[in-house]
């Protein structure tokens, strides 16, 4: 089955930068063939969803990291990244990446003031 192994978060100040990287297990999987998305979760919000790739490559984000995230993929690395810009305090949550249904275990990102 698909994995997805996320890596990349931690405390930053704001007005700083993370990239958050999400590694596709398995030969059969590739993430050139895949849609997905990122999310994340505050503690005590409901889940948000934040940017996604399709499969041919369109990209979407919602409004509030629009301008400031962007979403990407290294075929060869079979890899998805979220690079985050201009981080907020508002951004701290734990970061989610999901594909047919599949989760990555999820990495936290705290954006201190």
């Amino acid at each position: 089955q698909l994995q997805l192994v996320e890596s990349g978060g931690g405390l930053v100040q704001a007005g700083g930068s993370l990239r958050l990287s999400c590694a596709a297990s398995g030969s059969i999987f590739r993430v050139s063939a895949m849609d997905l998305e990122w999310c994340r979760q505050a503690p005590g919000k409901q889940r948000e969803w934040v940017a996604g790739i399709t499969s041919d490559g369109a990209t979407w984000y919602t409004d509030s990291v629009k301008g400031r995230f962007t979403i990407s993929r290294d075929n060869a690395k079979n890899t998805v990244y979220l690079q985050m810009a201009s981080l907020k305090p508002e951004d701290t949550g734990a970061y989610y990446c999901r594909s047919s249904g599949f989760w990555s275990q999820g990495t936290q990102v705290t954006v201190s003031s």
